[in-house]
């Protein structure tokens, strides 16, 4: 056992932790530190970091936020379907490759449900036992996507009786963006995921309406579901602008975050060529994309040339954004984008880092979405009624007038507004109640290897 004696050992299970820049990240670096924060000795099991600088780009950045206390165990990751070095190709993936493309879904899917992913099963299993021989585990908490990483908190669980947390960031049955399902009824998704919730000592969820989902789906484990929402990480949150620009600075509105081909840029970007030709507000005006276009390190040339094609209203793509440059680059923002996929089980993390900007916020996404249940109340919040172009302007130009005439107090209500979403106040409550709950088992551990 190591130094601090009983203090129990948690097995964080993520494979986008850093230095993966996707999303999903920044719940994983807060969740694996906050458990380190609350005593536990913390082991994550991750991908290894080629596998984030070769396919999907990586923020070393983020690996100067690991807690120093936290030991990481990298397990490789091979992604075929994202190999781009000819030279590493067979000559049957070369003269057909149709075949192969369909070959290489057997066998990703050959021993778990998921392509691309699947084959990690076994190595990632054989890694998480090695740990728990070592110094055994007293709770794994796993998560997903991709939802490969439950495999290990079952394998504990089935072995060695091991407690484990389902950490859903979406959802695996359910499609967050059109409220059906991903894979049918009775399919192997549909029943292993079954097997697992029922197992689970906790599982989260992002969001009220996806817990709601599952609560309906597996009634016998409602209990048992907790909504742990992502939120905004106070040290690098922005700073809140309590005062309006300069009379004569153009505005400058910024978007952060991924833009997938879910997320409405066409029909913000119609918008916002509306609004800024007839708005004097928006005289000169700014609009910063930040972040990747598409989910992998070269951005969709689809989306690069619509952002070309509004250039000359303002429109700009300004890159990829490292975590340590998020607060400076919200400085040069005097409203913000809040532009989403549809669905009514859509939140996004960035809605709460938005918040804590005290900003004008424009809602860019169907009014169902989950984000307008975080933005309901919000003084600066400027929300569409729908998608069409016009109706995207108004929202533009009214968050621009704001983004003039908002006074100290109005930006103090938005300030006050955010506090509730810092990210520590969504986790602690939760990480205390697990490890008070292991922290027996951790004891009779040492006790027993003494």
């Amino acid at each position: 056992m190591s130094a601090q004696g009983n203090a129990p050992h948690v097995l964080y299970v993520a494979w986008g932790y850093p230095p993966c820049r996707g999303g999903g990240v920044y719940r994983a670096l807060a969740t694996a530190n906050a458990f380190a924060a609350q005593g536990a000795r913390v082991t994550v099991l991750t991908a290894t970091r080629e596998t984030f600088l070769n396919y999907t780009g990586a923020d070393t950045s983020l690996e100067e936020l690991i807690d120093p206390r936290i030991e990481v165990v990298r397990v490789p990751f091979d992604w075929p379907n994202l190999e781009t070095d000819l030279r590493k190709w067979s000559p049957w993936r070369v003269l057909t490759p149709k075949l192969w493309r369909k070959a290489r879904v057997r066998l990703d899917t050959r021993d778990f449900p998921e392509v691309g992913y699947g084959p990690w099963k076994r190595p990632l299993e054989e890694a998480a036992q090695r740990i728990h021989d070592a110094d055994p585990v007293d709770l794994v908490v796993a998560s997903a996507n991709p939802n490969v990483d439950f495999t290990v908190a079952h394998h504990l669980h089935r072995v060695a009786g091991v407690p484990y947390v389902m950490d859903y960031r979406d959802a695996w049955m359910l499609d967050v963006f059109d409220g059906g399902l991903l894979h049918e009824e009775g399919s192997r998704v549909a029943k292993l995921e079954k097997e697992l919730v029922d197992a689970a000592t906790e599982v989260w969820f992002v969001n009220e309406p996806i817990r709601r989902w599952h609560t309906l789906r597996y009634p016998s484990t409602a209990e048992r579901m907790h909504v742990v929402a992502n939120g905004y990480d106070p040290e690098f949150a922005p700073s809140p602008r309590l005062e309006p620009p300069a009379p004569d600075k153009p505005l400058n509105f910024g978007y952060i975050g991924t833009v997938s081909a879910k997320v409405p840029l066409a029909e913000f970007a119609e918008g916002w060529s509306i609004a800024r030709r007839r708005s004097a507000a928006l005289a000169g005006a700014t609009a910063q994309i930040w972040g990747y276009l598409g989910f992998y390190a070269t951005p969709s040339p689809h989306l690069v040339r619509l952002v070309a094609d509004h250039a000359d209203d303002g429109l700009s793509y300004a890159g990829p954004l490292p975590k340590q440059r998020v607060r400076e680059v919200y400085d040069t923002f005097d409203a913000a984008l809040l532009i989403l996929g549809a669905g009514l089980y859509v939140t996004s993390g960035k809605v709460f880092e938005y918040a804590a900007s005290a900003l004008p916020i424009v809602s860019v996404h169907d009014p169902r979405n989950a984000a307008s249940d975080v933005l309901e109340g919000y003084p600066l919040w400027f929300p569409v009624t729908d998608l069409g172009p016009e109706t995207v302007a108004d929202a533009i130009e009214k968050a621009a007038e704001a983004a003039r005439t908002a006074d100290e107090s109005v930006r103090s209500a938005c300030r006050d507004f955010a506090v509730r979403y810092s990210r520590d106040l969504q986790l602690e409550p939760r990480v205390a109640a697990l490890l008070a709950g292991v922290s027996g088992s951790a004891t009779e551990s040492t006790e027993r290897s003494a």
